[in-house]
């Protein structure tokens, strides 16, 4: 069994999955990591099937995390399908022995944003199953296994990191699928802290607002002019660091009297004010 802590992250070939996998790997965290690219890398190819698997990506990641001198593992998986998850554990499993933290980051937004009144089944299914299904599975897997841990190590710290969003409570009717995938992770996050309390292991959520990725590159210039106008109260986009910060406070051990908090990294967007 690896002497360091180990921690899971799903969706870490780019963006906020990325930032926070080096942030753990900078607080002294081995790393086992996941992503399903395609080449081109775009949720419409990996919607309809298309491209070819991408390993290009996931390895870039596992290669700087590995020059912050911590060991990384790298799988390309699909967390909507049991087999892959099961194959991601495994992975832990073998070359670790361990999974001290778990943070479900991967997610999709829809591969053509369409009016509630018009949205397809195919579209629903896809979204919630990467988005929900997925990383309500992995985590009870996971948990799982953590209890198993915590039994034979009682002075262990274990903690799981759900990636939310404001569209968890604030509407799009353009892509109504991703705001119910996210307002299901914000109640599966209070589920799962609630169910392994008596376990001590703290389940978390992090908000993130408007942050640049590679899901907003597509609309830079709609949320260019509102952040401008005033839609948050810190006037700039969120960063994927912003988010890894928040994660590292978790991963610190700073919120553990806190678990089923939702830390929003938003700019302040969920104020509301008037």
């Amino acid at each position: 069994m690896a002497d360091r802590p180990v921690a899971i992250v799903t969706g870490a070939s780019r963006g906020i999955g990325k930032a926070i996998a080096k942030e753990l790997a900078s607080l002294g965290y081995d790393l086992v990591i996941n992503h399903f690219d395609f080449t081109p890398a775009s949720s419409l190819c990996e919607a309809n099937g298309g491209g070819k698997p991408d390993e290009a990506a996931g390895l870039k990641t596992q290669k700087e995390i590995v020059a912050l001198e911590a060991k990384c593992e790298v799988l390309r998986a699909d967390v909507s399908n049991a087999e892959d998850r099961g194959r991601l554990v495994a992975l832990a499993k073998t070359k670790f022995g361990r999974a001290d933290f778990l943070v479900n980051n991967a997610g999709v937004a829809p591969s053509k944003r369409a009016d509630i009144l018009e949205v397809t089944e195919e579209s629903f299914d896809r979204v919630m199953g990467i988005n929900l299904k997925g990383p309500y599975f992995l985590t009870q897997l996971v948990a799982n296994w953590m209890i198993e841990q915590k039994k034979r190590n009682p002075a262990r710290a274990f903690r799981i990191v759900n990636t939310g969003s404001i569209s968890a409570y604030t509407s799009s009717p353009f892509r109504g699928e991703y705001c119910v995938s996210k307002a299901g992770v914000s109640m599966m996050t209070k589920l799962y802290a609630d169910r392994l309390a008596e376990y001590g292991i703290g389940v978390f959520e992090t908000r993130p607002g408007i942050i640049a990725t590679d899901m907003t590159s597509v609309v830079k210039d709609k949320y260019d002019k509102l952040i401008a106008e005033g839609l948050t109260p810190i006037k700039r986009w969120g960063l994927p660091e912003d988010v890894a910060k928040a994660v590292g406070a978790v991963a610190e051990g700073r919120l553990d009297f806190s678990t089923g908090q939702v830390i929003n990294v938003d700019g302040g967007f969920h104020l509301r004010r008037l």
